[in-house]
């Protein structure tokens, strides 16, 4: 599901990057955590390229930005691996049993309340990413408008990927109604999912990229890759019972036919 970022930490975070302000320094520490070991020299001139020593080298430089125990931090990891795995689990659940469907009368009525919480983890889940990066040093390397406006365009794009994919669902295909019954009549193949498989988790990656090169924020980008991961995850469980939902959809029509 893509992210919804709220205004109130949209302010507050362009205000601190316009002044340019680096994370609030407790008493002791000035700047970035540097790690007592020396980082790898990773290169030694580009036909000595180990793009292995490469990878270890930029999370190396990345983790010595991130204070791992940091609360805000903590918060975004654990919003992040909670979020689909609570849509997961509850929308199994609903398929199993119908409980949310007899609850709220209506299969329609559940999905759109299912929904409706997600989009507030969704809100919590962002606030938690950008408390986050506000609460960690800035990457001086990424800090200049050339790089800016890639995380710009980033946003763009995901914003594009996200909308377009709910505009295409619906609301009740966006937010797991096939798991409540209501199941569309074809595969949708329309944009985004004529260019791109699971437009919707990859267009709220982007915009999680985007937001986190525009604050120059290592902690963003460590974090985005966990967004990213989390998804892929998800992908793997969600295909296969989805298809299966589809198929037990196919062989019903088959037999009354």
């Amino acid at each position: 599901m893509g992210p919804v970022l709220g205004v109130g930490g949209f302010l507050e975070a362009r205000a601190r990057s316009l002044q340019g302000n680096p994370r609030p320094t407790s008493p002791g520490r000035a700047g970035p955590v540097r790690s007592s070991v020396a980082a790898p020299d990773c290169c030694g001139g580009l036909g000595n390229l180990d793009f292995r020593k490469a990878d270890l080298c930029i999370m190396t430089r990345l983790l010595g930005y991130v204070d791992l125990s940091e609360p805000h931090f903590v918060a975004a990891v654990l919003a992040i691996v909670f979020n689909p795995l609570f849509w997961n689990v509850v929308a199994r659940w609903e398929h199993k049993t119908r409980k949310l469907s007899k609850a709220f009368g209506s299969p329609h009525l559940a999905c759109y309340t299912l929904g409706g919480a997600i989009l507030l983890l969704n809100v919590l889940r962002s606030h938690c990413f950008t408390q986050a990066m506000l609460s960690q040093p800035r990457m001086q390397s990424l800090d200049n408008p050339a790089v800016y406006h890639v995380g710009l365009a980033l946003l763009g794009v995901g914003g594009v990927f996200v909308l377009s994919s709910f505009l295409a669902l619906g609301f009740t295909g966006t937010f797991l109604g096939d798991y409540f019954g209501i199941l569309k009549e074809a595969r949708v193949t329309m944009f985004p999912f004529s260019v791109l498989d699971n437009p919707m988790y990859w267009g709220s990656t982007a915009i999680y990229l985007g937001w986190a090169i525009v604050h120059a924020s290592p902690t963003g980008l460590l974090l985005t890759a966990l967004v990213a991961l989390i998804y892929m995850v998800a992908i793997v469980y969600e295909e296969p019972f989805t298809a299966e939902i589809y198929q037990q959809k196919a062989s019903q029509a088959y037999k009354r036919s």
